[in-house]
């Protein structure tokens, strides 16, 4: 509490780091909290491997190349980074807005929200099998994609996500199937038009009933969602792609104003108190996508109206060549 920071950022995924090295370009005294014992979100906890096309400058990155970046450009400005350093709350105390953690407590002119989603773990598989086969022959992420060639994959899930994991494992694998409850798919028009011109073998509409450990494997059961006969499937792996849950009730406790579960902000993601920002997949307006490139174009709009309310007398740059790098 003996020092003031411009700028507080909660959270510490892709859009928090991204926004830290921002306020960095502008010449801010940056504190990042985030709560886990590493940097790097979801990215870099569930989908190191994964392939994230939504990132301008890259074909393709995964998660950590991703993070590994992000923690290269975050070095430049060395902001004050606090890990495992949950903030339960803040309230405007004077000119400043103190934070309370678990890790004592901050003071900053400003704060920025980038918590994404909250806390976040896998959905789980709901079908009956033995929790003894998790992270030996059922999986929820794919931490070295090394450790899938040669072998027979089963992947469940029909998103993005599923879809991406078996276009990846694709050219390493033995062989590649896909259950989905539906016969369409929720994923990009031309991650959907890669899979169905793929090897990758399609089982819809089906449920996964049980899995049974086998010889040299498992055995996947599929229940038919609708007008299919049942099928067994064998595999050395299956991979659960249902997405993930995750948990913000910490933002009811922050006094914003919320749609579903989500902050609510104007156009310079504002919040409804003063010197409070929120940016990315934790926020809500009209049309938001919840992409990590939307987050990165969210933090400097974020940071240049915070700047331009506690540092007025200093001149906004009209673009990132005129910052001093």
């Amino acid at each position: 509490m003996d020092h003031t920071y411009d700028i507080a950022i909660i959270g510490g995924g892709p859009v928090g780091m991204f926004a830290a090295f921002y306020a960095g370009l502008r010449s801010a005294d940056v504190l990042l909290l985030e709560g886990t014992a590493q940097l790097g979100g979801q990215p870099a906890a569930l989908y190191q491997q994964k392939q994230i096309y939504d990132v301008a400058g890259f074909y393709a990155l995964n998660g950590r190349e991703l993070t590994t970046a992000l923690t290269q450009q975050l070095a430049r400005f060395q902001p004050d980074v606090r890990l495992n350093t949950r903030v339960s709350d803040f309230a405007k105390d004077g000119e400043n807005i103190t934070l309370n953690t678990n890790n004592g407590s901050f003071q900053a002119r400003s704060v920025i929200i980038a918590t994404g989603a909250g806390a976040f773990a896998p959905r789980q598989l709901a079908a009956s099998y033995d929790h003894a086969l998790d992270g030996k022959r059922v999986f929820y992420t794919v931490p070295d994609l090394n450790a899938w060639t040669d072998q027979d994959v089963v992947i469940a899930g029909g998103g993005d996500t599923a879809i991406d994991w078996a276009l990846a494992l694709e050219p390493i694998a033995r062989s590649v199937q896909l259950v989905h409850r539906r016969q369409q798919f929720r994923g990009l028009e031309s991650s959907v038009q890669r899979l169905e011109s793929s090897s990758v073998q399609l089982n819809t509409p089906y449920l996964i009933d049980h899995v049974d450990a086998a010889d040299q494997g498992i055995d996947i059961i599929l229940k038919p969602v609708r007008g299919a006969e049942p099928r067994t499937l064998h595999a050395d792996k299956l991979l659960v792609s249902y997405g993930f849950s995750s948990d913000n009730r910490q933002l009811r406790a922050w006094n914003l104003e919320l749609d579903h579960s989500q902050i609510v902000v104007d156009r310079s993601y504002r919040t409804n108190q003063e010197l409070v920002y929120a940016i990315g997949d934790a926020i809500t307006y009209p049309d938001k996508q919840k992409l990590i490139a939307s987050g990165f174009g969210e933090a400097p709009s974020a940071v240049n109206s915070i700047m331009n309310a506690i540092h007025p007398e200093r001149r906004q740059p009209l673009h990132s060549s005129q910052m001093n790098l």
